[in-house]
């Protein structure tokens, strides 16, 4: 079934012209089903990018989805043009103030890794998003470092530095078949993976709400699941595009920074050659199987969200 996505926003045609299947809110609203409401919290640079990314994987379910793009209250993106922030996007002090619920909610990462978590400029808001999904939201899926700000949020994981850039796509060992959000996962997965900071494996097994399901020896943890907040946090990238480390690459580059060819992700380690793609199976995978998970567990009654969960 269809991801419901406004029809002007660039989405709308991309992934139409890609074969996923898309529908106006006023073609939805003649459907006597109930979508499952996602919410995407935007805090990256290149705004519609990354709309594209997220929707293109919940957009490819057999579920009709709510699409719902909201940004930081007074975060000015300098990044994305201003028109396009007015008409699709909602600062969360308008969501939060209306009392709406949200069957699900993506929070993404942020080029900000080198700052301590409360010198972000707007972390006093993005605290408030944490504690409005305890009972406004049924499942949160933080990204990268949305995921890391979490974890630290609700369980003090600390972030550390690394020395140099994991950048590359990495082998990465599923811990845990039995878990529906690796339904159909492979025992070795390869994913993206563009970051300075990493979380501490020894950490997060001293904290007993924190289940690793996904993890590198080279790179460290990926997914973890907090069941007590019906959450995950994913530290990698899944979501990427097949050029968006060359991108990234190519940017640093141009620019004289010092950066080294992304691992295992050109043939031959050749930068002249086309990337291939050898991860979008298991992103497709692991976004439909959270997907399927929320429709599984939601209340059909969008007012009961929330209610009776155990946070810990």
């Amino acid at each position: 079934m269809p991801i419901t996505l406004n029809e002007n926003l660039p989405a709308y045609r991309i992934l139409s012209n890609e074969g996923v299947m898309v529908m106006s809110p006023g073609r939805a609203a003649t459907q006597d089903i109930r979508p499952l409401r996602i919410g995407l919290l935007n805090l990256m640079p290149k705004k519609i990018q990354t709309e594209n990314q997220f929707a293109r994987l919940i957009g490819a379910t057999p579920l009709q989805i709510d699409f719902q793009l909201i940004r930081m209250s007074d975060h000015e993106s300098r990044n994305t043009a201003a028109d396009h922030m007015e008409s699709f996007y909602r600062p969360f002090r308008d969501v939060e103030a209306t009392g709406e619920k949200f069957d699900g909610l993506i929070i993404t990462g942020a080029p900000i890794e080198h700052l301590p978590f409360d010198q972000v400029t707007y972390w006093d808001e993005l605290t408030r998003v944490f504690a409005w999904t305890q009972s406004h939201v049924h499942s949160t899926f933080g990204v990268c470092w949305g995921g890391m700000a979490m974890a630290w949020h609700f369980h003090g994981l600390q972030k550390h530095m690394l020395k140099q850039k994991a950048f590359g796509c990495f082998r990465h060992r599923n811990l845990d078949q039995t878990s529906p959000y690796l339904r159909g996962f492979s025992d070795d997965v390869l994913v993206p993976v563009s970051r300075w900071t990493e979380i501490n494996q020894a950490e997060v097994d001293q904290c007993p709400d924190l289940t690793t399901l996904l993890a590198s020896d080279e790179v460290g943890p990926c997914l973890l699941e907090d069941k007590s907040r019906r959450a995950l946090y994913i530290f990698n990238h899944l979501e990427y595009d097949s050029t968006t480390l060359k991108e990234e690459y190519d940017r640093d580059v141009e620019a004289g920074k010092p950066v080294n060819i992304p691992r295992n992700y050109y043939p031959d380690d050749d930068p002249t050659q086309p990337p291939l793609n050898r991860w979008r199976s298991h992103a497709h995978l692991l976004y439909g199987n959270w997907i399927n998970e929320i429709y599984q567990t939601t209340s059909y009654d969008m007012s009961r969200i929330g209610e009776g969960q155990d946070h810990g």
